[in-house]
C-alpha cells in the first residue's frame, strides 16, 4: 500500500523566537525526561508533525533566562555566535514531541539524558559520556525555569525531514533513544494501513514506551543491556536479517552517527536502496561531547554562510 499523496519539498517558512517556561516535567523512564512548556507566544507556534525540529535556548546556571540576541532579525546566529559562549543561550536541537492547543498551548520536548543517574540510580542515555549542559538542566527543570524556542509559524517548514519519495509502498525507520520522539511523532501521523518496518534502540527495558500509531507498524525494540554486542552492530545485526516487504522503499535513519552510516551503508549497498530515499542524520556521536558537536555545527554553518 502506498503512503499518502507525495508532498513537495519543504519551503521556506517563517522562524520566530518564542518566550517559554516549564510548566512540569515527567520520567518517561531510566533514560527519557519530558518537559512541557508553556507560554502565551506559543500559540504562534506551528508544528508540522512528524519529526519537526526546533532550536531551543536555555540558560547557563545563575541565569533567570537565556540570553539570545532575539532582536537581532536574520542576523541572529551571527550575533548569537559573536557572543561569549559562557553567556550566551546554551542552544540545541530537539524534535516536537507534542504540541496542543488546549486548554492552554503547551509544548512536549522529551530529553534523552546523557550521564544524569535516573530512577533508582539508573544511568541516562550514555554513560560513557559525561552528562552536558543541556542534560543537566533537563535533569534538574522546575515549574517556571524560563527558556527561548525557535520555531517555525508555519506548519509546512524546512524543519521536517520525513518526507516519503513519490511512489513509496512502504517505509523503514530507525532511530535510537535520542530519535525516539521523532520517531513516535512519524508513527502517529502516517495514514492508515502504510506498511512500516521499526527498529527502536534503548539502553534499558524500562524506557521501551507505547506508540500509538494507525499504521501496519512491525516495531523492533533493541534493549543494549540485554547484550554485550556494540550498540552498532546490535542494529545492523537484526536489520541485516529481517525480512523486508515486497515494493518501493523510503528509509528514515537518525540516532548516533556511527550506527547512522553503517545502516544508511547496509541500506544501500546491501539492500539495493535508492541512496536518494534514504534520508539519515546523526544527532551525536560517540567519541564528542554535545559543546564539541555544537561547535561543529556552528563553525559549519558559519563557514556555509561565508560561502
Amino acid at each position: 500500500m502506498s503512503t499518502a499523496a507525495p508532498e513537495a519539498p519543504a519551503r521556506t517558512a517563517p522562524f520566530e523566537f518564542f518566550d517559554a517556561y516549564v510548566v512540569r516535567t515527567r520520567r518517561l523512564g531510566p533514560t527519557m525526561l519530558r518537559v512541557t512548556f508553556g507560554g502565551e507566544a506559543l500559540r504562534r507556534l506551528a508544528s508540522g508533525g512528524r519529526d519537526q525540529r526546533l532550536k531551543l535556548f536555555l540558560p547557563h546556571p545563575g541565569q533567570d533566562a537565556p540570553l539570545v540576541p532575539t532582536d537581532a532579525g536574520d542576523a541572529w546566529f551571527t550575533a548569537w555566535r559573536s557572543m561569549d559562549p559562557a553567556v550566551r543561550g546554551i542552544m540545541r536541537s530537539y524534535t516536537v514531541r507534542e504540541q496542543r492547543r488546549f486548554p492552554q498551548d503547551e509544548l512536549d520536548i522529551d530529553f534523552a539524558l546523557h550521564g544524569v543517574p535516573g530512577p533508582a540510580g539508573a544511568t541516562g542515555a550514555t554513560a560513557s559520556v559525561p552528562a552536558g549542559p543541556a542534560s543537566r538542566w533537563a535533569a534538574n527543570a522546575r515549574p517556571g525555569d524560563r527558556v527561548t524556542v525557535l520555531g517555525p509559524t508555519e506548519a509546512d517548514n524546512a524543519g521536517v525531514d520525513f518526507r516519503p519519495s513519490p511512489g513509496t509502498d512502504w517505509v523503514l525507520i530507525s532511530g535510537d533513544e535520542t530519535a525516539l520522539p521523532a520517531v513516535a511523532g512519524i508513527l502517529e501521523w502516517l495514514p492508515p494501513g502504510t506498511q512500516a518496518k521499526v527498529w527502536l534502540e534503548v539502553p534499558h527495558a524500562e524506557d521501551i514506551q507505547e506508540l500509538p500509531t494507525v499504521a501496519d507498524a512491525d516495531v523492533t525494540w533493541l534493549v543494549r543491556e540485554n547484550t554485550t554486542a556494540h550498540r552498532t552492530d546490535l542494529h545492523l545485526a537484526s536489520v541485516a536479517s529481517a525480512h523486508l516487504p515486497a515494493g518501493t522503499p523510503y528509509a528514515w535513519i537518525a540516532g548516533e552517527a556511527g550506527t547512522v552510516k553503517a545502516l544508511r551503508r547496509h541500506l544501500v549497498n546491501e539492500r539495493g536502496f535508492d541512496r536518494k530515499r534514504v534520508r539519515f542524520t546523526g544527532y551525536w556521536r560517540l567519541d564528542a561531547t554535545e559543546e564539541q558537536l555544537v561547535e561543529e555545527a556552528v563553525s559549519a554553518s558559519a563557514s556555509a554562510a561565508g560561502g
